[in-house]
């Protein structure tokens, strides 16, 4: 048994991560492997901006104007570039955008192509908060940012907020992983609480039991005369 009070991460990735995976799935989806890391790795190197649907991108493909010109990511991030077809390009940056584009013009229509992908507006990089705080939506992520202060600008918990099921999800290395973590346990100093990044996102569980504990309350009579002793099952 995994104790609540502390931390865990898992990753979703295709192979278990090599060395420091174990063999212990996490629920039901074998995709889902449950890792020996203490805490959820931080990104690498410099927080860049990564596309995101609804875009515009200006790339330029030098010697190849006819290639070059703007463009605009539809809904899912995805962009048809001229030759090469349909590149999705949701999560990443420029420059491994404009290394996807290289890659497919190289050898068949150009030697040695030289891309370069430039947003035309940088957005402020932001986490994004959801599930059972009072404000969801996406925060600055501007300073030091720890999960605390993030639940806190959404408002805090609210009323069915599950505390030891609380998740961050980053991606680091195109491999996606999710901490899950106590609100009380960090309160309480039991362990740090833990910091985050652009891109992150907070995900607050629900409550089922209390949920269902205060709908059964609303049914009973409002004159009880003895106490109401109920049975909670899985």
């Amino acid at each position: 048994m995994i104790s609540r009070t502390r931390n865990f991460v898992v990753t979703l990735a295709l192979l278990a991560l090599s060395g420091c995976a174990t063999d212990r799935s996490v629920g039901l989806a074998p995709e889902v492997t449950l890792t020996t890391l203490e805490t959820l790795p931080p990104p690498r190197g410099e927080i860049s901006y990564v596309i995101g649907p609804q875009e515009k991108l200006e790339i330029e493909v030098v010697g190849a104007e006819t290639l070059s010109g703007t463009y605009l990511t539809d809904i899912d991030a995805r962009l048809a570039f001229p030759l090469v077809g349909v590149l999705e390009f949701d999560g990443r940056t420029p420059a491994e955008a404009a290394v996807m584009i290289a890659e497919r013009l190289r050898g068949r229509y150009l030697l040695d192509p030289q891309v370069r992908v430039i947003p035309e507006e940088f957005p402020v990089p932001s986490i994004s908060v959801g599930g059972q705080v009072k404000r969801p939506g996406s925060y600055p992520a501007v300073g030091r940012q720890t999960l605390l202060r993030v639940i806190n600008q959404a408002g805090g918990l609210a009323e069915y907020a599950q505390k030891d099921d609380v998740l961050i999800l980053r991606t680091v290395d195109s491999e996606r992983y999710i901490g899950v973590y106590n609100i009380t346990a960090i309160e309480r100093g039991n362990y740090p609480d833990p910091q985050l990044f652009p891109n992150d996102i907070v995900m607050v569980g629900d409550s089922i039991q209390r949920r269902r504990l205060d709908d059964f309350l609303q049914i009973l009579p409002p004159l009880l005369t003895t106490s109401a002793i109920l049975i909670t099952r899985n």
